[in-house]
């Protein structure tokens, strides 16, 4: 587990795993080295930033990050301040990505507990993250899709019905950014 600026040396290839992980369904996301060495860089700038990293060998496989949502962006933010819930109290966990051929062996689970852990640390009392919402009979859906659903409902999260924000990116490599809803998802807070 890594540290606020402590992270950085490991931030391109964490760019380059989101851009290939991300780019499979639901998020179907065509993201560019760019963008992504600028959004995983503002992340440096917390002293709470986590990222955990998963190893094959040399290789990062899998990554997870984490920070506190004070100092998170203000999309974020707004849905818990809309409920009363103040962003001080509150660990965000930000992206988890992870190669096909390394899941189902546990890493989830290893990476909600690193990151519940620092939460911890940081005296923040309730976990949070969001995830898009896709209609169920998207027919880009593939058919053995298989959600996260199961792992988040027994970590204790809880899906926060109306509790969302809207964030764009492209689905199509140099597309236009299409508007997307995500959910979010609480532990240790209110219950919808």
């Amino acid at each position: 587990m890594h540290r606020g600026a402590a992270a950085a040396p490991f931030l391109d290839r964490v760019a380059a795993l989101r851009i290939e992980v991300f780019a499979e369904w639901p998020y179907l996301y065509a993201g560019n080295a760019d963008y992504e060495r600028s959004y995983l860089s503002r992340y440096l700038d917390s002293p709470g930033f986590t990222l955990v990293l998963a190893w094959s060998d040399d290789e990062i496989v899998g990554a997870s990050t984490g920070l506190p949502l004070a100092d998170e962006e203000a999309v974020f933010r707004a849905p818990f301040l809309a409920r009363g819930i103040d962003p001080g109290t509150v660990f965000y966990c930000g992206e988890s990505v992870l190669r096909r051929a390394f899941r189902g062996q546990g890493v989830g689970q290893a990476f909600f507990d690193h990151r519940e852990a620092a939460a911890a640390e940081l005296g923040l009392a309730v976990t949070a993250f969001c995830a898009v919402d896709r209609a169920a009979d998207d027919p880009r859906r593939p058919p053995a899709y298989r959600g996260n659903e199961g792992l988040w409902t027994r970590r204790g999260y809880r899906r926060q019905e109306g509790m969302r924000c809207r964030l764009a990116w492209p689905e199509q490599p140099g597309g236009p950014p299409v508007e997307h809803d995500l959910s979010f998802w609480l532990r240790g807070g209110p219950r919808s």
